[in-house]
């Protein structure tokens, strides 16, 4: 089989945002395409192998948050052999640009997914959002979103406090409600973490028959971030291409928690707010087990000042 994985260096870090756009375009050039999409977007498209990853994400969290500062797709193409096209956002705009609504109709009209094997729509928050709405330009792909929501429409979702300014954007034309651009995917996977009461209720209004929650429960509002720091991120992405994840996979996956600090501080601080001391002492009992912790030390202390001791000793004596 050829080997399709592409070779380069993509050099992005430390850049202001519109050298690093500079530097986007020049790579997209060389190994593919670049296209702006209006004022606030452009598209950089990599060509390598048959499968294609799609993903949406801004400018400032790749900056902030990606290895080496690259959209994410370009680890794939390096290191899988797959065709990358990324859809960037020089800000929070939920990708509702006509610009953008044109690029698809024209990808459709080209039969340009059809060239692919395998499509994976991949994005986080805003982009998890534009990763189910767009993923109807390519019947048969599958969709990886990450704490989506459904629509910022106010008349819908109004119920959500947050993102006052994106209201205004337009969400009822054309790739608008994301839960209805779903229908012909082989399979959308929606990952959210149910303790964020509203990114709970927006995964909730993913009510198709090919769509599978995936429950983060204790990850918090960047559950993305956690899925990176647990290795898990990149499985979910691998197997969601080849189109094996399941939800036994997934949470065989998040048994990586148990090693997870902010996860496991979540679970202490649920514990005490839901009324089981115990349940958050051996909480700390499980850390402290492990290794020391400054932290857990601290509120186990507290917790056994107060007559709540774990229901197994941290360290059992001798016979």
């Amino acid at each position: 089989m050829k080997d399709m994985r592409l070779s380069f260096e993509a050099e992005m870090t430390g850049l202001e945002p519109d050298d690093w756009l500079a530097r986007l375009e020049e790579i997209a050039d060389d190994l593919g395409y670049f296209e702006p999409l209006g004022k606030g977007h452009c598209a950089a498209f990599l060509d390598a192998g048959t499968n294609l990853l799609v993903t949406f994400e801004s400018i400032e969290p790749i900056q902030k948050f990606n290895e080496a500062a690259e959209p994410r797709g370009f680890h794939y193409a390096k290191h899988e052999g797959w065709s990358h096209l990324a859809i960037i956002s020089e800000g929070d705009s939920w990708y509702r640009d006509p610009a953008i609504y044109r690029y698809f109709d024209r990808l459709i009209d080209d039969g340009f997914f059809e060239d692919f094997d395998n499509v994976l729509f991949h994005g986080v928050h805003g982009g998890g959002y534009a990763a189910a709405a767009y993923s109807v330009a390519a019947p048969g792909c599958t969709v990886l979103a990450i704490r989506p929501q459904a629509t910022l429409d106010p008349r819908i979702a109004g119920w959500d406090t947050r993102y006052t300014a994106q209201r205004r954007l337009n969400f009822t034309d054309r790739y608008g409600y994301a839960p209805d651009m779903i229908d012909a995917v082989n399979h959308a996977y929606i990952a959210f973490d149910p303790l964020q009461r509203f990114d709970a209720i927006h995964a909730a209004m993913f009510t198709r028959a090919n769509v599978t929650p995936l429950r983060c429960t204790g990850l918090g509002n960047r559950p993305d971030a956690a899925l990176n720091a647990m290795g898990v991120h990149h499985d979910l992405i691998v197997h969601a291409m080849d189109k094996s994840l399941t939800e036994e996979e997934f949470y065989d996956a998040m048994r990586a928690r148990r090693e997870y600090g902010p996860y496991l501080r979540t679970l202490y601080a649920q514990m005490i707010k839901t009324g089981h001391p115990v349940m958050a002492a051996n909480v700390c009992a499980y850390v402290l087990r492990r290794e020391d912790d400054v932290f857990f030390a601290k509120k186990l202390q507290e917790l056994k000042n107060e007559g709540h001791a774990p229901s197994k000793p941290l360290k059992h004596s001798a016979a």
